[in-house]
């Protein structure tokens, strides 16, 4: 069994990349004043020995009587008094050491030289002789001041390095607890609190959006918890009733012997309960499948009003009945499951019918209409009638929901036509809308039109 891989420690993390950030940081400025410094000390050491040539030159050149009293031992001495990171070496021109006061542990790595030619005017040469002038710089001195500065700067920039990263440790640590806040808040939630909710007040701004979508959630959650329960609810009163008069009708006929026709009557009462139950069970194991993100199968170009017109054609009977008359109005192409179409269009019907006053007209609109570069077919359903209480509009596409809390006609209806319409419509890519007022009641889908070929 392969071993669970480590989970980061987002403070551990931060806290390691200061460190290595405050590293490199005061690294790069140390290197830096290194390079600065190493640059300015050389061009010193330069200046410095242009400066000790030309000296040394016009010492070499000088025939003033103070000079010339002196030998070139004692002039060149008198010169180096208090310089001794400096040396002179004089060679004549036939090859002869003039005066050397090099260190035999000098050596080229660690001097600076020039070499220049010049006249001596010494009093032990009787005319100007002409020579070779070597002035040689000792760099130890400087070398060990760069080294001790680079030390330094290393030293620095560890010690540095350490303090920002155990100052920035705290700092994500201090940072960091909000988020524990939060971890403490959420370890109180329940699933029997739905009301508890996180509290965002003393959060960095950052923190705010997650809160706030976290709350949001749990919103959302618990509306389904509780569309879950009245769910629950709905589905066992639903059931009950017809499950109750078939289980008392039936103890009712096997209390005592019946004829056949008696027995008729009973089964086909029961009969007419088990196809309610069996329609109910259906139109549910239909949402469930919805839920699931099934879609709708396309069957190609579909005319909404030739659906439209087949459904007011099976409901003709049921609106003379009711002294209603149906009409359609429009229409529009769309890719779309057409019996899936008929079978919302025939709940919107049948819940128009249901509501609409005597000698009314129930019409069916069809329209397109652009919405952001996109076209969208509107299907709708109108029906002449008492208003819908707005706090029942935007609830009437809930599953087993009647604004009727009695339940009246709850025997011909079971409260999922209206869902089912808006499970339809969410497997087209559409939505249902519902308006209710100045007597007019319209339910409705808009579905998405697709290009056509």
């Amino acid at each position: 069994m392969s071993a669970a891989p480590a989970v980061p420690h987002l403070g551990r993390r931060l806290s390691r990349w200061m460190a290595l950030l405050s590293m490199l940081g005061l690294g790069a400025v140390s290197l830096v004043v290194f390079l600065v410094f190493d640059s300015t000390l050389s061009a010193r050491q330069k200046e410095m020995l242009d400066q000790k040539q030309q000296s040394l030159m016009h010492v070499l050149r000088d025939d003033s009587t103070a000079h010339r009293d002196k030998s070139l031992d004692h002039l060149l001495t008198d010169f180096l008094a208090g310089h001794g990171d400096y040396a002179i070496r004089v060679v004549d021109n036939e090859g002869h050491v003039l005066f050397d006061s090099i260190p035999a542990d000098w050596n080229s790595h660690h001097t600076m030289l020039r070499s220049f030619a010049v006249g001596i005017t010494a009093p032990q040469y009787h005319q100007a002789r002409a020579a070779t002038a070597t002035l040689v710089m000792d760099l130890r001195p400087d070398e060990a001041l760069l080294r001790g500065l680079g030390w330094t700067l290393f030293a620095a920039m560890v010690a540095g390095s350490l303090l920002l990263a155990l100052a920035g440790g705290l700092l994500v640590q201090r940072s960091l607890q909000p988020i524990e806040s939060l971890v403490s808040q959420i370890s109180l939630l329940s699933a029997r609190d739905f009301a508890r909710r996180l509290d965002g007040s003393g959060l960095p701004q950052e923190l705010l959006p997650i809160v706030t979508q976290f709350n949001a959630l749990l919103d959302r959650l618990a509306d389904a918890y509780r569309q879950l329960e009245a769910f629950n609810a709905d589905v066992a009163h639903e059931l009950n009733t017809p499950l109750a008069t078939l289980i008392s009708s039936t103890e009712v006929v096997l209390r005592k012997p019946r004829s056949v026709d008696e027995l008729r009557d009973v089964l086909e009462s029961n009969l007419e309960d088990l196809r309610r139950v069996a329609a109910m069970v259906g139109d549910m194991l239909f949402l469930s499948r919805a839920d699931q993100g099934v879609g709708a199968r396309e069957t190609g170009v579909v005319s909404l009003a030739a659906v439209a017109q087949d459904v007011v054609e099976f409901y003709e009977a049921v609106a003379l009945d009711a002294d209603l008359r149906l009409e359609v109005v429009g229409d529009a192409q769309i890719q779309a499951d057409a019996p899936l179409l008929r079978r919302a269009l025939s709940n919107l019907l049948s819940n128009a019918t249901r509501y609409a006053l005597a000698g009314s007209v129930i019409r069916i609109d069809i329209r397109t209409r652009w919405q952001h570069e996109h076209a969208h077919a509107v299907i709708s359903v109108t029906n002449t009638g008492p208003d819908i209480a707005p706090e029942h509009l935007r609830h009437l596409f809930d599953r087993f929901y009647r604004a009727d809390a009695s339940r009246h006609n709850s025997e011909r209806n079971h409260g999922l036509g209206l869902a089912i319409v808006k499970a339809i419509a969410k497997m087209h890519g559409g939505s249902v809308f519902a308006q209710s007022q100045g007597g007019e009641t319209t339910f409705g889908l808009i579905l998405p039109v697709a290009a056509l070929d």
